[in-house]
C-alpha cells in the first residue's frame, strides 16, 4: 500500500467509525502530515484523490470537508475487536444461540428448572382473560398502573420513596439503559464503569460512541481515589453500576463507600445509573444510591428477567418526575409503547402469593450451590475473589500456569461455555479470571470437565 493509499485508508476508517461525519472539517494538510509522519505533498495528493472520489470537498480558504453520506453504524468499526471470545457482542450472541445441551457455566441466568413454571403458566392464563382492549391495545405511555403501584411499594422497602408516576415501564433492563443514554449522553461524553463490569454495559455504551473509563472495583465498591481522579481528569457525565449484587464479582456496596460516592457524584454534577436486576437475590439489603440521594443525581432500573422469566420482557426506570416526562417522550419516539401483555403477566405472577415463596426457596438453593461450588473450586485450585453474601456469581482466579484461552477452547469442544474474565474489562487485570454461575455449575459433569480442561491447558514446567 502506497503512502497516499494509507492516508485515504486512514480517513476512510475515521468515516466508518463516525469520528468524521458529513460537513465536518478534516484536519489541515500540515496537521495531518505531522500526525501521520508523511510529507505535506502526500496529504495534498490523498485529499485531491478523495475529492475526485466524491468523499470530501475543498472549500476555498476554509479547507477540506466531508461530503460523503453518514456511514452505517457498524459497531466493529468504532472500536477494534480483540479476540472473538472477548468481544461482548459475540459472547452474548453465542450464549443466546447456544443449544440447550451446552452447559453455560458463565451465563447470567438460572437453569430452566429453577424458574417458577407453574406460576408463569397461571399468570399467562389469567392475563389472557383480560379485556379485549388490554389484550390488543398499546399500553399507556408510563405502562400498566397496577404494576407501577406495586413497584412503588416494593421500592419503599429499599428506602426509595417514589410515586407511580416516577416509574416508567420498558421492555427490558437493557432498553432502559439505552433510553437513559439517549436522554443524557452525546458522542464523546465520558462514562465511568466498574472494572470489571457486566460486559454488555460496554457494548451498549459503544453504540452511543462515548468514552468509557473503568474504575477498579473492590470488595466494598469502586475505588474511591480512582473515582476522584477520574472525575478530575475526565469530567464524566454518567456512572453505570450494579449497586446491589455486583456483576461479575458478586460484591455488595458498603455504606461508607456509598456515602462517599454520593458526595462525589453530587459535587461533580454527574448521574449514577444503578442497574439492580439482581435485587431480589439479596438476603440483606445493601445501600442504594437512589435512596441516599433521593433520585437527585441517580436513576434506578430493574426487571424480573433473572427471577421470573427472561422471555416475559418487562423492565422499569425510576427517576425524578421531570426526567420521567422526557423519557416518556423518548420511549414513544423509539418504541411507541411497551408490551402491555408482558406487564399484565408480570403483575399477576408477582401478586398471586407464589413469588415470595419461590424467592425464599431460590435463596436457599443458591446459598447451598454457592457453598458447594466454593468447596469444589478449592479442590481444583480455583480461587474465588470473594465469597459473595448472595446471588448467582463467583468471580474466580485460576493458577498462573493455566492457559485460559486453551482451557476455554477445550471446554467449548466438550460442551461447556466459559465466561472469560478479560471480556468484563478493558484492562489486562483479569486475564486469569472466570465468571461462574453457581446454579449452572450444579450440572453433574461440570467439575470433571473443568479438571480435564485445566490439565490440558497447564503450561509444561520450564
Amino acid at each position: 500500500m502506497t503512502k497516499i493509499e494509507q492516508v485515504i485508508d486512514y480517513i476512510d476508517m475515521q468515516l466508518k467509525s463516525r469520528r468524521l461525519t458529513p460537513s465536518m472539517r478534516l484536519p489541515s494538510v500540515r496537521l495531518l502530515a505531522k500526525e501521520l509522519h508523511f510529507s505535506v505533498s502526500t496529504i495534498v495528493e490523498a485529499y485531491e484523490r478523495m475529492v475526485s472520489m466524491g468523499i470530501i470537498e475543498a472549500r476555498a480558504g476554509a479547507g477540506f470537508f466531508v461530503c460523503a453520506p453518514l456511514e452505517p453504524l457498524i459497531l466493529s468499526n468504532i472500536e477494534p475487536i480483540r479476540e472473538k471470545s472477548l468481544d461482548p457482542l459475540w459472547i452474548s450472541r453465542q450464549l443466546l444461540e447456544a443449544s440447550a445441551q451446552l452447559i453455560k457455566v458463565g451465563c447470567g441466568w438460572l437453569p430452566d428448572d429453577w424458574m417458577p413454571h407453574e406460576s408463569l403458566r397461571k399468570a399467562i392464563r389469567d392475563a389472557s382473560k383480560s379485556s379485549i382492549s388490554e389484550l390488543v391495545h398499546y399500553s399507556s405511555p408510563l405502562g400498566l398502573l397496577g404494576l407501577r403501584e406495586l413497584l412503588a411499594r416494593r421500592l419503599y422497602n429499599k428506602a426509595i420513596e417514589v410515586t407511580p408516576d416516577q416509574i416508567l415501564l420498558t421492555d427490558s433492563g437493557s432498553y432502559s439503559i439505552d433510553l437513559i443514554c439517549r436522554f443524557l449522553l452525546k458522542p464523546d461524553d465520558v462514562v465511568l464503569v466498574d472494572d470489571p463490569c457486566y460486559f454488555n454495559f460496554r457494548a451498549l455504551l459503544k453504540v452511543h460512541q462515548v468514552k468509557i473509563i473503568g474504575i477498579p472495583y473492590t470488595a466494598q465498591g469502586p475505588d474511591i481515589e480512582a473515582f476522584k481522579q477520574a472525575i478530575e481528569q475526565y469530567h464524566p457525565r454518567l456512572y453505570i453500576t450494579n449497586s446491589g449484587i455486583h456483576n461479575p464479582t458478586g460484591a455488595t456496596l458498603s455504606q461508607p463507600t456509598a456515602h462517599q460516592l454520593v458526595s462525589l457524584i453530587e459535587q461533580a454534577n454527574m448521574v449514577v445509573v444503578e442497574d439492580d436486576i439482581f435485587s431480589d437475590f439479596e438476603t440483606t439489603h445493601s445501600p442504594r444510591f437512589s435512596a441516599l440521594d433521593g433520585l437527585n443525581h441517580s436513576i434506578y432500573i430493574g426487571s424480573f428477567s433473572k427471577t421470573l422469566s427472561a422471555s416475559v420482557r418487562c423492565g422499569y426506570i425510576v427517576a425524578k418526575k421531570e426526567w420521567i416526562d422526557h423519557l416518556v417522550d423518548l420511549k414513544v419516539a423509539t418504541s411507541f409503547s411497551n408490551s402491555n401483555f408482558s406487564a399484565q403477566i408480570l403483575y399477576r405472577a408477582l401478586t398471586d402469593g407464589s413469588y415470595r415463596k419461590h424467592m425464599e426457596q431460590l435463596k436457599i438453593k443458591l446459598a447451598e450451590a454457592m457453598q458447594f461450588n466454593v468447596q469444589m473450586f478449592e479442590k481444583l485450585q480455583i480461587k474465588p475473589w470473594i465469597i459473595p453474601k448472595a446471588g448467582i456469581f463467583l468471580w474466580c482466579e485460576l493458577p498462573t500456569d493455566i492457559d485460559i484461552k486453551k482451557m476455554a477452547d477445550y471446554c467449548t469442544e466438550n460442551g461447556v461455555v466459559l465466561a472469560l474474565g478479560s471480556s468484563f474489562s478493558q484492562s489486562d487485570r483479569f486475564q486469569q479470571f472466570l465468571r461462574f454461575n453457581v446454579a449452572q455449575c450444579m450440572h453433574p459433569d461440570i467439575f470433571s470437565i473443568l479438571e480435564k480442561a485445566m490439565r490440558y491447558a497447564r503450561h509444561a514446567p520450564a
